[in-house]
């Protein structure tokens, strides 16, 4: 497996949703977004991702210009991004999107092989009570490593 540089992460996904499955995808860029993702310009917090007409497009991530790299070209910073997967990923996502409470969202972005790749993830929203648990489990690994911590130090 080739190592991934990482650019940005939605970390608020993994708050809001469970993760059922995650897909790699390519991102169909224009030149200056490309250089502002390498200045790490870019958000992912509010994202999204539909299926229209049997392509799959992000929506919300926000790409803001940089002075430098955009004197001649409009710059759109909210522009909708095309993603690039395969049929059978496309399929899988289609069916699995028109069951009840399944999302699709982008969970970060990153460098593989030199190319700026997504990966999103076929998502089911938390309840609020949900979130609470997750957040317990979350404190209570804390402690049990900084109790096994004060043990090893003894």
């Amino acid at each position: 497996m080739t190592p991934k540089m990482s650019i940005v992460t939605n970390r608020k996904a993994l708050h809001d949703y469970f993760i059922e499955d995650k897909f790699e995808a390519g991102a169909v860029l224009e030149g200056w977004e490309v250089k502002s993702i390498r200045d790490g310009k870019v958000q992912l917090k509010d994202s999204y991702v539909k299926i229209k007409n049997g392509e799959v497009w992000l929506f919300g991530c926000h790409v803001s210009a940089s002075i430098s790299t955009c004197t001649h070209v409009l710059a759109d910073s909210d522009r909708i991004k095309k993603l690039l997967l395969n049929k059978h990923e496309i399929n899988k996502l289609i069916g699995k999107v028109d069951q009840k409470g399944y999302s699709i969202i982008a969970l970060n972005l990153h460098f593989s092989k030199g190319r700026i790749k997504v990966d999103i993830a076929l998502a089911k929203g938390k309840q609020l009570h949900d979130k609470r648990a997750t957040e317990k489990e979350r404190e209570w690994a804390k402690e049990k490593a900084q109790i096994k911590k004060q043990y090893n130090r003894l």
